[in-house]
């Protein structure tokens, strides 16, 4: 998600009951805590970048009104988004870097980047640095201070069941796009369902990608997760619903209860559409006022619609409150548009926004802004430490990001052998299951986490920053 993840590495359990802790509520934003650089201001349009040096681009275009918008929106956005591909220059560069060294050494060459801006910092490695930060802030529920980062009962499984997706969003942590062809299969989607039924701690079904309304599997999951009784949340660009093909999604989404939380970077245009591509903004405006009209974000029907605000560069969101008082009135007053609630995420310095960082000379001046705004009172709340990730091949992670960067939950954290193979499986899995790490095939409950130590590297100090990530 978008793959919004949300999800949004581990994520402070600050959300509204009933969403459990994917996301963030606005009532933690007032902890007595010194985030000397949270001070990003709420008038998010006002925001701009300075360009690298090279020719600027043609200017945005300028949102035309609600006259004609069914019109304009028409039509599938993957031709638009495969042009800007080919014509944008990172895209191109990531694209031969991966084609050159693999994404297994691109992974670990951007691990690197990361290091050595902490080490020109003189910063210790994330686990060093939050075991003595924890020593100086102690935190109630983290008795353990030598190993702070457990798993507790786990309330969320997520699961990002592929990466193919209709945009190619420049801040993406997994990198989707129309080019990618990573899908969830039944087998795995099925053994996902039969643990989610045996967990009973489990209350929710977070379902991301990629566009995972794209996937095959989407739908069996979303209404079996529904059949169980758990929460199902999808993890939505929005743009999606106007896909050919999936005209009857907002309907299937109402039926079975689905709660929606949509990406939407800003309530401009030309933001929205520099950081997700030409006529995004269009095609989510729309998509909003089609979820309106089914009763999603409307008082009183129980039908979820939340919005996500990520920073279209290298600086920390506004205040949530304040940022959701803003949005609402931009979209109801021009758009009429209703949500229920806004959450802010900070951007995470992996994958595309890290190399996004990295060309532009910015990536340890952002790590270093990571680390002066760390929140001890974030981490008792981290979402890794209450759910369990899992990869579109069957792979298991402690968070979203860790996902991403392939830094899976080690087979010993369940007493197997690290090179023993999975008793069962089907024949479609992924090869590298047998040895990397633990996969569905492993357990039969989310219980068997219970206390298990959560994997920490350097990007997780973009958990732990100001009010966090998803």
């Amino acid at each position: 998600m978008c793959s919004l993840l949300l999800s949004a590495p581990c994520l402070p359990r600050r959300l509204a009951p009933v969403i459990g802790t994917v996301l963030r509520s606005s009532s933690s934003q007032k902890q007595p805590v010194d985030l000397p650089d949270f001070n990003t201001d709420v008038d998010v349009h006002t925001h701009r970048l300075k360009r690298p040096e090279r020719p600027p681009p043609s200017p945005a275009r300028r949102w035309a009104g609600l006259e004609g918008l069914r019109e304009r929106t028409e039509g599938s956005l993957i031709p638009d988004t495969l042009q800007e591909m080919e014509k944008d220059e990172q895209f191109k560069i990531t694209a031969e870097n991966l084609r050159r060294l693999g994404q297994v050494k691109l992974t670990r060459e951007e691990r690197k980047k990361r290091q050595r801006a902490l080490r020109k910092l003189g910063i210790p490695n994330f686990r060093e640095f939050l075991l003595k930060n924890l020593k100086e802030n102690p935190q109630e529920g983290l008795e353990d201070k030598h190993q702070s980062l457990k798993k507790q009962p786990i309330e969320i499984i997520q699961l990002n069941i592929g990466l193919y997706c209709n945009q190619a969003c420049n801040h993406c942590h997994v990198e989707s796009s129309p080019k990618r062809t990573e899908m969830m299969s039944r087998e795995v989607a099925d053994k996902c369902l039969e643990i989610l039924d045996r967990s009973p701690s489990v209350h929710t079904l977070d379902i991301t990608g990629g566009a995972p309304e794209l996937n095959p599997q989407f739908r069996y999951l979303a209404a079996g997760g529904a059949a169980l009784g758990k929460k199902v949340l999808d993890r939505c660009n929005l743009t999606v619903l106007l896909e050919p093909g999936q005209e009857d999604l907002p309907d299937f989404l109402t039926q079975h209860g689905v709660s929606v939380v949509a990406s939407l970077p800003c309530y401009s245009a030309k933001n929205v559409n520099m950081q997700r591509g030409k006529g995004v903004f269009d095609k989510s405006i729309q998509a909003l006022l089609m979820l309106n009209e089914r009763g999603y974000g409307r008082s009183g029907t129980g039908l979820e619609l939340d919005l996500v605000y990520n920073p279209l560069g290298g600086f920390l969101p506004p205040p949530q409150r304040e940022l959701e008082d803003k949005y609402r009135q931009e979209l109801w007053d021009t758009f009429g548009i209703q949500f229920n609630n806004l959450y802010t995420v900070t951007n995470m310095p992996i994958k595309r926004f890290a190399d996004f960082l990295y060309r532009r000379n910015e990536l340890q001046d952002y790590m270093n802004l990571l680390v002066r705004n760390f929140n001890p009172m974030s981490v008792k709340g981290l979402m890794c430490r209450n759910l369990l990730s899992v990869n579109w091949d069957g792979r298991v992670y402690d968070c979203d990001f860790n996902q991403q960067l392939d830094l899976a939950i080690p087979r010993t954290r369940l007493g197997l052998s690290a090179k023993q193979s999975s008793k069962e499986g089907p024949s479609t899995v992924h090869p590298d299951l047998k040895s990397k790490g633990l996969s569905v095939w492993d357990f039969a409950s989310t219980d068997d986490f219970l206390g298990s130590r959560v994997v920490t590297d350097n990007h997780c100090y973009g958990c732990t920053a100001g009010m966090g990530s998803s």
